[in-house]
């Protein structure tokens, strides 16, 4: 199998193919992971959570992205690296950019996400004019997870899904190659699909977004908190974690995940 780039995710999106995506933080756990067909690989700031235990993604810091993406992509051959910018890792534009650059050059990562809309729009623009893919993430944005009152679905209401679909459109404009929809209602994040040209990867968002992503610890069931409403434990009928996110990556390519218990209206 070839290398999976920005251009074939795109074209996974024209032509209708469902890309999947799954968090990983380990060289052994990765390797896993692409070997049952993960299209991409997310190095996220989850592992704050599932990894080092904290209530929330905020502590983790920019060299621990960079070790596990260093971890992740020296066993990396065939899918999609990205890797989440921190909480403040982006909070001015030469901070961006001094963040993204550890993240690519030492950390491997082929792509960066960071989270946000229209106070993002700079940023994405000034990497994305440096040669930096940019991966959007729109909806529940887990660094603002206390400004937003918790982990609450986004965009319910008419004028915050307006919002949401003008800021979708607003960071494809700036640059951004690929987005994340995370707990939105699953007519707006259809929409959303629908009118970027960018592929959209959802996690709790419904099934007609461009992809999925998940947890890979909520795909093995062994996360320390709650496993999401959005998440499936597919080990539950599982022989091997091989073959627990294998089937996590069937079901997405066939249709059968998420299904209406795993999205929001």
């Amino acid at each position: 199998m070839n290398q999976k780039t920005i251009t074939t995710l795109h074209k996974m999106k024209s032509d209708g193919e469902k890309i999947v995506a799954i968090t990983a933080y380990d060289a052994s756990l990765a390797h896993v992971c692409e070997n049952a067909g993960a299209d991409l690989l997310l190095v996220g700031d989850s592992l704050g959570m599932v990894v080092q235990g904290h209530e929330s993604t905020l502590p983790v810091t920019v060299d621990d992205m960079v070790y596990h993406t260093t971890c992740v992509s020296r066993v990396t051959r065939q899918a999609l690296l990205v890797a989440d910018m921190p909480f403040m890792g982006y909070a001015t534009t030469d901070r961006a950019l001094e963040t993204a650059a550890r993240l690519m050059k030492d950390g491997g990562a082929q792509m960066v996400k960071l989270e946000g809309g229209v106070p993002q729009l700079e940023t994405v623009r000034y990497l994305t004019e440096r040669g930096i893919p940019v991966c959007g993430h729109l909806g529940l944005t887990p660094q603002s997870v206390y400004q937003l009152g918790g982990y609450r679905v986004q965009g319910r209401d008419q004028d915050a899904a307006t919002a949401m679909l003008e800021e979708s459109v607003a960071l494809q404009q700036a640059g951004a190659q690929l987005l994340v929809l995370e707990c939105v209602p699953q007519t707006l994040a259809t929409e959303i699909s629908r009118n970027l040209q960018i592929p959209v990867i959802g996690i709790g968002a419904g099934p007609d977004t461009d992809g999925q992503v998940l947890v890979l610890y909520d795909v093995l069931g062994i996360s320390v908190n709650r496993i999401p409403k959005f998440a499936r434990d597919f080990m539950q009928t599982a022989g091997s974690v091989e073959d627990a996110v294998r089937a996590y990556v069937q079901a997405v390519r066939a249709g059968g995940f998420p299904g209406p218990e795993h999205s929001f209206e």
